[in-house]
């Protein structure tokens, strides 16, 4: 069994288009908490209210590294998306530590990304632009299978 932790842009499909891809293959795929306001305030939720915005941020923030780091560990491949509608600090940071990992990179990233993720790309196995290809590069890592 492979297991795939999909990181990154939480605002498209792109995690779905993966998944349902990816039905007959031995992958078991984990990722963060994609619902935004949960995510934001599950510090708070847990652990108090903070009166200061950046506090709350950071009970937020600590509580998803939790998550994030438990989930990048247990992986054999990492897949970080980014987006088009915002930049995305934690999708680098999180490939970055896969990279420190040693974990199987795959990066999905549109072209006019190129250049700003060229340290990136360059820690990475694999750079794909759209997520048939991820499942592709699945599908050729479990069974050996060329696409088509």
């Amino acid at each position: 069994m492979l297991k795939v932790y999909l990181s990154g842009e939480i605002h498209t499909d792109w995690r779905d288009q993966i998944v349902e891809g990816s039905k007959g293959l031995d992958v078991v795929f984990s990722g963060p908490v994609t619902d935004h306001a949960a995510s934001d305030d599950c510090g708070v939720a847990i652990l108090g209210e903070e009166p200061n915005k950046y506090w709350h941020d950071h009970k937020g923030a600590m509580v998803n590294a939790i998550r994030t780091r438990k989930g990048l560990a247990e992986a054999d491949v990492v897949v970080v998306r980014f987006g088009e509608q915002y930049k995305q600090w934690n999708a680098a940071f999180d490939a970055g530590y896969a990279a420190a990992l040693g974990k199987s990179l795959i990066i999905l990233q549109r072209p006019e990304h190129d250049h700003a993720l060229k340290e990136v790309d360059a820690a990475a196995l694999a750079v794909a632009r759209e997520p048939a290809q991820v499942v592709d590069l699945l599908r050729y890592v479990l069974n050996g299978t060329l696409p088509g």
